[in-house]
């Protein structure tokens, strides 16, 4: 036993003295070298495991749009939702389309945006797109316009009992001369330019030869866009679309069959057939993405003061920013003298002093290097227009236009003192004229029983007497001041365009065009988004277009309990916002009479305060 232990010890002295340096370890080493690779071994294969197991994750942005989308955040009602206008909506897909995290977007329309705004909707769907990102539309049924915006996404998904109704366009135009009869209301007014129909619709009861052929040549350019635009965006023929619009309604599978929509499905099919094309373990949908969430929390000791914060707009703002600024001024709603009126049941009016104010304000601020001014407008008081022109006149600024759905007449006026102005193709611009006159209540006064007795000096004292039409003196005075009026619109837009003021005026008459039609003419420089007038102000400031500057949104927008109280004393407002605000409440009952019941109230508005008003002829209801 000894000798074999011997033997052992020697064949391990052997082993040692022969070994290459480092091979051999103590034992208590080997068993920690031994534990080392079994643990490196466990983990790598623990690591191989994770990744092969690692769940594929995809986000999608879910964005809803709904309601009106208002232009600017002074539209917003007092009942609206505060996150969805059209700046926030759109600055919500440019989000999306920078980041990393999403990896598409979903668009639900549950809302039929005017052209203006379809067409910035659209030009952001091409911006995520241009990020490698696919859009699906997401509609219940595509109707008119809908349809226009659906198109531009890379799939239209609907339900099986949907449909589709191609954007044939439809344009209603309402005459009340007989209506106005039968209560004893006479429409008593004059007009500078042919097509200049503002009061027709009071004055006849059809077309007249020239205004029906101004508005025949508005709808085929309207129709021959959205033709071109489905065909382009679905790569289809013209004359598939063509065919498909004359079909009128058609079912999900039928829109199908045609290639108008991608998909029939229910919403869950919808999401089980993008989580295999993602490929994707855990499909999320970031439903409200980006949207700015509400504190509605008005519990404990500072909910009062929340309470009144949100009511009141305030919170959240902060001046001590540095750096240039870019003011963007909302120039929206019909145009009248005075301060701005926002209704809290939607809609209002552009003042002309709220305005004038807001292009001081940013005049005098030294951070602001350029003005855009976003008008959205069928016109109104021609004094009014003609202040707020004046103003964009003395700005040593850049102030670059961006039109929107209508920037006519009045619209056109206030933009026409631009260093550039920039309009949608399906913006409905132009309609140069001017228009005036009253309404004559005497055959009202005697069916009610109501007697007027006038006392009177002055040859034309009775001119806006509301019981008697005008006398030949009156028709005479009056027709020679709105022929001023008119030769002062008409050279000032030539100044501003560049033209002698005779070839103005054959583009005049009161003339409407699209966007498209009056860049041929060049009524307008650009048709261009407001991004892209944005970018325009950028440059003629010298700034970089890519740039990213702070912007000064005006006017300020008006928080709900001033559009409650009213934040201006003066009684002819106070009653003109009495008046509005039951009009619309009685549109509400009868929502397909709102737009020709904001126009009547415009006129009568503009009739009441001025004798004069550059408005759109007729309202325009594109179906």
């Amino acid at each position: 036993m000894i000798r074999q232990f011997r033997l052992l010890r020697f064949l391990l002295a052997v082993a040692v003295l022969t070994a290459p340096a480092g091979a051999l370890l103590a034992p208590a080493q080997l068993l920690a070298k031994e534990t080392a690779d079994a643990s490196a071994e466990k983990a790598e294969k623990t690591d191989d495991a994770k990744t092969e197991s690692k769940p594929n994750k995809v986000r999608l942005a879910h964005i809803a749009l709904q309601g009106s989308l208002p232009e600017s955040p002074g539209e917003m009602s007092l009942f609206g939702d505060l996150g969805v206008d059209l700046r926030k909506t759109i600055a919500r897909l440019d989000q999306a389309a920078e980041d990393d995290d999403i990896a598409g977007v979903i668009l639900q329309i549950d809302t039929t945006p005017a052209r203006g705004k379809c067409n910035e909707l659209r030009d952001a769907i091409k911006r995520v797109q241009a990020a490698n990102k696919k859009v699906y539309a997401h509609l219940e049924s595509a109707v008119g316009q809908q349809y226009v915006l659906a198109a531009a996404c890379d799939e239209i998904v609907i339900p099986e009992a949907g449909i589709v109704m191609m954007p044939g366009i439809h344009g209603e135009f309402g005459f009340y001369k007989d209506m106005l009869g039968k209560i004893g209301v006479q429409a008593d007014f004059i007009h500078m330019g042919q097509a200049k129909g503002a009061a027709e619709p009071y004055t006849r009861t059809e077309f007249s030869d020239a205004v029906r052929e101004n508005m025949t040549a508005l709808i085929d350019d309207l129709y021959d866009q959205a033709i071109s635009s489905i065909a382009a965006d679905r790569q289809l023929q013209v004359e598939v679309v063509r065919e498909a619009i004359d079909r009128g309604l058609l079912t999900a599978a039928a829109a199908k069959e045609v290639g108008l929509i991608d998909r029939v499905a229910y919403p869950d099919e919808f999401r089980q057939s993008l989580t295999k094309e993602y490929n994707a373990d855990n499909l999320v949908y970031v439903v409200n993405y980006a949207k700015k969430k509400i504190d509605t929390d008005f519990s404990g000791p500072m909910g009062m003061m929340k309470l009144f914060q949100a009511i009141l707009g305030e919170g959240g703002s902060s001046s001590a920013d540095k750096g240039p600024k870019l003011a963007i001024v909302y120039a929206v709603g019909p145009i009248m003298p005075g301060k701005s009126e926002s209704s809290p049941l939607g809609g209002g009016s552009m003042g002309s002093t709220t305005i004038v104010e807001a292009l001081k304000k940013a005049a005098d601020d030294e951070q602001v290097k350029a003005i855009v001014m976003r008008v959205d407008s069928p016109g109104g008081s021609a004094l009014a227009s003609d202040l707020i022109w004046r103003q964009t006149c003395v700005i040593d600024k850049p102030i670059v236009v961006s039109m929107g759905n209508v920037a006519g007449s009045g619209g056109y006026y206030i933009s026409m003192g631009a260093d550039r102005i920039f309009a949608e193709p399906g913006t409905v611009t132009g309609s140069i004229g001017v228009v005036g006159g009253k309404f004559v209540l005497g055959g009202l006064y005697d069916k009610i029983g109501m007697t007027t007795e006038t006392i009177s000096r002055g040859k034309n004292s009775g001119v806006f007497s509301t019981t008697e039409k005008f006398t030949d003196g009156e028709r005479e005075a009056l027709q020679t001041m709105m022929e001023d009026i008119y030769d002062q619109f008409t050279a000032k837009a030539a100044e501003g365009r560049g033209m002698e003021q005779d070839d103005l005026k054959k583009l005049a008459e009161g003339k409407v065009y699209t966007g498209r039609v009056a860049k041929r003419l060049g009524l307008v420089d650009e048709l261009g988004t407001l991004k892209d007038a944005i970018a325009a102000a950028k440059r003629l400031a010298g700034l970089d277009p890519d740039e990213k500057v702070r912007a000064m949104i005006l006017p300020e927008p008006t928080n709900p309990l001033e559009m409650l109280l009213g934040a201006d004393p003066d009684q002819q407002q106070h009653e003109a916002r009495s008046a509005a605000w039951a009009l619309s409440a009685a549109a509400g009952v009868a929502p397909e009479l709102s737009g020709r019941v904001q126009q009547a109230l415009q006129l009568m508005q503009v009739m009441q305060q001025q004798p004069v008003a550059v408005t759109m002829p007729y309202w325009i209801e594109i179906k």
